[in-house]
């Protein structure tokens, strides 16, 4: 039991890691955030808000696709 627990962690961990070199990948390539024509930015004075849509239909997209090929590699 105790060997399963460590070995998600390891997996958890590593997660976390790769989605740490990403996101500096991203700032690197898109300093300003704006990753992908569709997403809107609302600028006023005082006032910038920022809606990712066409960013969040990309990761989900990519999230679905991996987590089907886990579950797949499983079986």
């Amino acid at each position: 039991m105790i060997e399963h627990l460590g070995r998600w962690l390891l997996v958890i961990g590593a997660a976390i890691a790769l989605a740490g070199v990403v996101v500096m990948l991203i700032g690197r390539f898109a300093p300003s955030g704006r990753l992908l024509p569709g997403d809107i930015v609302v600028r006023r004075p005082g006032l910038t808000l920022y809606f990712p849509l066409v960013t969040s239909v990309l990761i989900s997209v990519v999230l679905t696709v991996m987590l089907w090929l886990v579950a797949l590699l499983r079986r």
